[in-house]
């Protein structure tokens, strides 16, 4: 199997830059430091979000506006860059209450999602990310008010161009830990029966709860999404083979309406580390299995 292509970008510092381009680096410096101290997060993940925004985001583009930190950041350093005149005519479409928030506190005109729109690119933070494949897990996260993992997912899906921008502890080899499964609420408990039959000894499933104790049947007040779907966190106890495999099969189980594993080519993954930046694309890995 092709390896993905990857490349490092180490950190700058304004003494390698020409003079005239100086001015315009230290201010994004600043802007990042602010930013960080403000909200104590490491400055790596800073560099990342705004690598995404300026490589990536173009004029007149339809942007799919992720979760997360990253995304976060990104959104931060995108509407600077609206409001400073280096971008123009930028259109954002939230995934998230979060980043609804985000964006519209940072100027972004925003739209809500319709199956007309074009997405040129969607840029997000995933939970956590297989190596080999980019093939990622989304909604690991406590979701707020009218969240949606399928709402993510799709706009995710239907951008021309994604990106994740990710921690490197966050970037396995192997990958371990839940993917959050969306279940059909009626009849749920054979749904749950059948993937923990499925997945015997290497997973456990648990029902998500809205508040208070977690566990097989999600206590008292087990979540229900805007949808009326049901949450079931399948907890992988040793690491996974495949994601690609573990989703087709839980796309060919009867009651299963979603999950948060994301494959897609082309796919983008932004890494930081203190070490510096490590893009990594999966499009070669599509252009040679279609050889």
């Amino acid at each position: 199997m092709a390896m993905a292509m990857t490349w490092a970008t180490p950190f700058l510092s304004s003494s390698t830059l020409p003079t005239q381009k100086q001015a315009h680096f230290t201010s994004s410096r600043k802007f990042l430091q602010r930013f960080a101290t403000r909200c104590s997060l490491p400055d790596d993940l800073f560099l990342a979000a705004k690598h995404a925004v300026d490589s990536y985001v173009k004029n007149g583009m339809v942007i799919g506006l992720g979760s997360g930190n990253a995304s976060t950041l990104a959104i931060q350093y995108l509407g600077q860059q609206l409001r400073a005149g280096a971008l123009k005519d930028v259109t954002g479409i939230p995934t998230c209450v979060g980043s609804a928030s985000e964006a519209a506190k940072a100027g972004i005109p925003l739209e809500q999602y319709d199956d007309s729109y074009k997405i040129d690119l969607a840029f997000d933070e995933a939970d956590i990310m297989e190596e080999e494949t980019l093939a990622a897990i989304v909604g690991r996260r406590k979701l707020q008010g009218d969240d949606s993992i399928i709402k993510e997912k799709t706009i995710l899906e239907a951008a021309d161009q994604l990106i994740f921008i990710i921690k490197e502890k966050k970037f396995k080899g192997s990958v371990e830990g839940s993917i959050p499964v969306l279940i059909k609420s009626v009849n749920w408990l054979e749904t749950a029966e059948e993937i923990d039959d499925l997945f015997l000894g290497d997973a456990e499933v648990w029902r998500r709860p809205a508040i208070g104790y977690a566990g097989p049947l999600g206590g008292d007040f087990p979540l229900v999404t805007k949808e009326g779907h049901n949450i079931l966190d399948v907890i992988f106890t040793s690491p996974i083979e495949s994601l690609v495999e573990v989703a087709k099969t839980l796309d060919q189980i009867d009651g299963v309406v979603e999950h948060g594993v994301i494959f897609r080519n082309p796919c983008t993954a932004i890494i930081a580390s203190e070490n510096g930046l490590q893009i990594v694309d999966n499009t070669i890995q599509m252009e040679s299995s279609n050889l």
